[in-house]
């Protein structure tokens, strides 16, 4: 196993840990839980984590029973799509509406959700991205890095 295999899946699982765990447990000033269940019905936040969950947790147990040898192509293919549609989820929510302004239902309900959160990023155009997730889109990140790593230089994922 090479070092960006061994760092991608550690990455994943991560990822994996993050999206199924940041709106129900509590580490402290990390996240606002009271926040979040006021916004959204624990019905709706288990559906939205179950089904948000479920591609990455796919990927990496996938990825993990293929570690040994080389990906096939469907496991490629679902990590790609999976991190591409997550990668421009992570720009459209938070980027672009923090750095050009965005819906003022979305900024109202991200100051909700979020505050009282630990953020060392000034507020910009209502929304200040609180320190859990700039940690996670620096590891979702850096995992879509390291899945260009490993399908293109180290041919370690194939895509037939």
């Amino acid at each position: 196993m090479t070092s960006a295999l061994f760092a991608f899946l550690v990455c994943q699982s991560l990822v994996v840990i993050f999206i199924a765990l940041h709106d129900w447990v509590p580490p402290g000033r990390l996240n606002n839980l009271d926040g979040v269940h006021a916004v959204d019905s624990t019905a709706k936040l288990f559906i939205v984590t179950v089904l948000s969950t479920l591609p990455f947790a796919i990927g990496l147990t996938a990825s993990l029973h293929y570690a040994a040898g080389r990906n096939p192509g469907w496991l490629t293919w679902l990590l790609w799509i999976s991190y591409g549609l997550g990668f421009y989820g992570m720009v459209r929510a938070w980027y672009w509406p923090y750095l050009f302004g965005g819906d003022p239902a979305r900024v109202q309900r991200y100051q909700q959700r979020f505050a009282h959160t630990h953020a060392f990023l000034p507020t910009i155009h209502g929304i200040r991205p609180d320190t859990l997730h700039v940690c996670f889109h620096m590891v979702f990140v850096s995992a879509f890095a390291l899945l260009a790593v490993l399908t293109f230089r180290d041919h370690a994922f194939a895509f037939n």
